[in-house]
């Protein structure tokens, strides 16, 4: 999540983001939302790459929706036992 946030801050150019955690049935969800231009690349090998391969070390999911002109969410799913 504050690798989401760091690229938001540094390459968005939005001057906000939006974060959300929910307890979910089966872990921890979170959702950083920013309103800037969008455009994340995966092919790039850096930035959302980065975090889904992170996130996948710790059985968790991730989605990334970026199309040009934005918004950009990440949304990451985390196994947890409550």
């Amino acid at each position: 999540m504050a690798e989401a946030l760091t690229h938001a801050a540094e390459h968005s150019g939005s001057d906000q983001a939006e974060v959300y955690l929910a307890r979910t049935c089966s872990g921890l969800g979170a959702r950083i939302r920013d309103e800037g231009r969008g455009g994340a690349d995966e092919s790039a090998g850096t930035g959302p790459l980065g975090m889904r391969r992170r996130v996948a070390a710790l059985y968790g999911s991730t989605r990334v929706t970026s199309p040009a002109g934005g918004p950009t969410v990440v949304e990451v799913d985390l196994p947890c036992v409550w």
